[in-house]
């Protein structure tokens, strides 16, 4: 009887140990600034804040180091064709191209320092997180070779080149910033060319290299204004829409013609 009574003691002994144990866990919770951004004809772009706190934090100091945040935002995917212009006859023209199945429209990232020396790049690959490990697939028929892997890093990397350019792929390696023991904050900018539609931020808590935890939230990009109505017009009356086109151009053009007639 009493050896029974210590085993049904060190069975609640070690539950009540293991609930510590998970009670205790490092965990992220997150969320932004804004759930909702209005495109109207006059945006020029905005800021998002994300912010959040590592749960059960053991970090002594927000200059400790002890843990590393990585905020993605992405945009929906959409198809991507990459074309190469090569020199022939003294003329620039494209000479091949490849088409990328979905990829993200825009793609931001923040983090506490370079994605490259937090964590391994399996799990980068895994979680979608940088330039180099975002999910980029061509999409060759089913007749077609699969590309020469030199020749798809090299489109891989002009696709990532050109969204650049476009302001629509942006990374901050030390854009992540903590404010206290669990505290941390970042920024994320959307340019005025910024696809409409909904924006999912993630953000990745690491430490020692290994991911602890992950939380997502959304953010959506919703036309306002005569930017919806001149939208929703050209849906759905795409023919009248077409139709007033016209007739603009050609008011435009004989206005034109009558301000600035042209000399005998």
């Amino acid at each position: 009887m009493r050896l029974r009574a210590c085993v049904i003691l060190f069975g609640f002994m070690s539950f009540a140990s293991a609930g510590v144990a998970r009670d205790t866990q490092e965990s992220v919770e997150a969320d932004a600034s804004t759930r909702q951004v209005a495109i109207t004809s006059s945006f020029t772009g905005t800021e998002i804040l994300l912010f959040g706190t590592v749960e059960n934090s053991v970090q002594p100091s927000p200059e400790a180091g002890t843990y590393d945040i990585v905020a993605v935002v992405e945009g929906v995917d959409a198809p991507a064709v990459v074309r190469k212009k090569s020199r022939v006859v003294g003329l620039w023209i494209n000479t091949s191209s490849m088409r990328f199945m979905p990829v993200p429209s825009y793609y931001a990232i923040v983090s506490t320092r370079p994605v490259d020396e937090i964590a391994d790049p399996k799990i980068l690959d895994a979680n979608g997180i940088g330039f180099d490990h975002i999910r980029m697939l061509p999409a060759h028929s089913a007749w077609n070779a699969s590309p020469d892997p030199a020749e798809l890093a090299s489109f891989r990397k002009a696709l990532v080149h050109l969204k650049e350019q476009e302001r629509l792929y942006v990374k901050s390696e030390f854009g992540v910033s903590f404010i206290g023991r669990s505290l941390f904050r970042a920024t994320v900018a959307l340019p005025p060319n910024v696809p409409v539609g909904p924006l999912t931020a993630s953000v990745y808590l690491f430490k020692e290299g290994k991911l602890l935890g992950q939380y997502k939230s959304r953010v959506m990009l919703q036309r306002e204004g005569m930017e919806r109505f001149i939208h929703e017009f050209a849906l759905t009356k795409s023919f009248f829409y077409g139709l007033l086109t016209v007739i603009m151009a050609a008011g435009a053009g004989l206005a034109a013609a009558f301000a600035f007639p042209r000399a005998a």
